[in-house]
């Protein structure tokens, strides 16, 4: 949802930048196992928190009724329209720094720490969150890309072709979203982040220097 993605990726580019510029500066072993490791704590997070697929939000606060993050989505899983709203939304705006912060320092997209802020924290539905994480990466990302390419640390041989293929992946993943039960993508989007976190975790410990 753009009402609710625009803001948060506004701030977490201002971070992404800069994280970009000190991922630079460390060294590789150091980034692959803070990643991980950070990858990790997000799981274990999205774990304890139980069931999140459609969090109670009692009472929005004024700044996200002010900029209009609230709305109704139709859940083919229900058959039935859901209305949701958010709360949090300043400490939110504020977490989304951090979060494009570790983006930028570690050189990727950070749906990992996305999913959680806006379903967990914010307390949008799990569907609006994975949604508005896929906005919300092409801000931050777009932000933090111009001090690699500055640098020299993008390869566009590698670049393009990955580009094409994620956007093939994107565009299949984003037609079943909506076929899909929430209790279902969330054990997805757990699966995918603790393999993930894991894998870091052994190129980091694994790496030289």
């Amino acid at each position: 949802d753009m009402k609710l993605g625009l803001p948060m990726a506004l701030f977490g580019s201002v971070g992404s930048v800069l994280g970009a510029r000190i991922g630079l500066a460390l060294p590789d072993r150091i980034v692959q196992t803070l990643l991980g490791f950070a990858v990790i704590m997000v799981v274990g997070i999205m774990i304890g928190a139980g069931k999140s697929d459609f969090p109670e939000v009692k009472r929005p606060d004024v700044l996200s009724q002010t900029l209009g993050i609230y709305g109704i989505y139709y859940e083919e899983s229900l058959s039935r329209d859901v209305e949701w709203t958010v709360h949090r939304t300043a400490f939110g705006m504020f977490i989304f720094v951090f979060i494009g912060f570790m983006a930028g320092m570690f050189g990727l997209g950070a749906g990992w720490a996305n999913v959680p802020a806006l379903n967990l924290l914010l307390g949008a539905p799990l569907k609006i969150s994975i949604a508005t994480s896929g906005f919300i990466l092409t801000i931050n990302d777009t932000a933090a890309v111009w001090v690699y390419l500055a640098s020299g640390a993008v390869l566009p041989l590698i670049a393009v072709p990955s580009v094409a293929g994620m956007m093939i992946g994107t565009n299949i993943g984003a037609r079943m979203l909506p076929h899909l039960k929430p209790k279902v993508a969330r054990w997805i989007v757990i699966g995918l982040l603790l393999l993930t976190g894991m894998r870091y975790i052994f190129k980091g410990f694994s790496a030289e220097g």
